[in-house]
C-alpha cells in the first residue's frame, strides 16, 4: 500500500550525495562468491636474497699509454688477446687526440683507446710469468660454488671474465668445468664457460707463441691435476 503523498518513510534513507563506494561497503554481505573470484590470487611468498658480496677490485693491469708500440700483444678487459698497430691523432671536438689502435683478428674489430686512458679502461701488456703461473695453479683447486641462485653466480663470473685477470678467469674455468663423471653444465654455464676457457687460453697461447689448440691442452692438463 502505497503512503500518502507527503509522509515520511520510517526506513532511513542514504543522502543523495552519499558515494557509490560507501554504498557498496554499506550493503550486507549478499554475495561472498562474486568476491572471492574477483578478488586477485594471492601471490607466493617473496623469499629475501641474501646479501651478496661484491668482488674484490681486479689487480692493477693497466699500462701507461706510452708503454704500447705497434706489434705487441695486449689484453683488453672485454675483448680479450689484441695487437697494437700503433699511435694515431684524430681529431675530437676540434681537439687533437692521440689513441692507440687496437686489432681483435678473430672479432675483425679495431679498438681506439684514448693514450691518456689506456690504463683505466685496463688496457694492458701480457701477463707476466708470475701472474700466469698464479692462474694456472688456479686451476688445480678445488671449484667454489656458492648456494645463491644461478642468475647472480652468472653475473659475478661474467664480471670476472670482464675484468680481465687472467687469475679471476682461471676461477671461473675451474668452478665450472666437468670432468668424467660429474652432472654435465646447463646451456648458460656451457657458454660461461667457453668463454673464459677461450679468453684465457688466448692469452695462454700468445705468451707461449703456439695456438689456441694447443693452449687449451695446456689448461685441460692443469684441470684434471685438480
Amino acid at each position: 500500500m502505497k503512503p500518502p503523498a507527503g509522509a515520511k518513510s520510517n526506513s532511513p534513507q542514504p543522502p543523495s550525495g552519499a558515494p557509490r563506494r560507501a554504498q557498496a561497503a554499506a550493503a550486507p554481505d549478499a554475495a561472498p562468491g562474486m568476491a572471492e573470484e574477483q578478488a586477485p590470487a594471492p601471490s607466493e611468498p617473496s623469499v629475501p636474497a641474501g646479501p651478496s658480496r661484491p668482488l674484490p677490485p681486479p689487480k692493477p693491469l693497466g699500462n701507461k699509454g706510452s708503454d704500447f708500440k705497434a706489434g705487441d700483444h695486449v689484453v683488453y678487459p672485454t675483448h680479450g688477446v689484441g695487437q697494437v698497430q700503433g699511435i694515431e691523432t684524430m681529431q675530437a671536438a676540434g681537439l687533437e687526440l692521440k689513441v692507440i689502435v687496437v686489432t681483435f683478428e678473430e672479432n675483425r674489430m679495431t679498438l681506439r683507446v684514448p693514450l691518456g686512458k689506456a690504463a683505466t679502461a685496463g688496457l694492458r701488456m701480457l701477463a707476466n710469468k708470475d701472474m700466469m703461473g698464479e692462474a694456472l695453479e688456479t686451476l688445480k683447486g678445488r671449484a667454489r660454488i656458492k648456494r645463491t641462485m644461478w642468475s647472480r653466480r652468472a653475473q659475478e663470473y661474467e664480471q670476472k671474465i670482464n675484468s680481465g685477470d687472467p687469475v679471476q678467469i682461471a676461477e671461473v674455468v675451474r668452478d665450472l668445468h666437468r670432468n668424467a663423471g660429474q652432472p654435465d653444465q646447463s646451456f648458460s654455464e656451457r657458454q660461461i664457460y667457453e668463454l673464459a676457457m677461450d679468453r684465457l687460453a688466448a692469452e695462454v697461447a700468445a705468451l707461449d707463441r703456439t695456438d689456441k689448440a694447443a693452449a687449451m691442452t695446456k689448461l685441460l692438463e692443469h684441470l684434471k691435476q685438480g
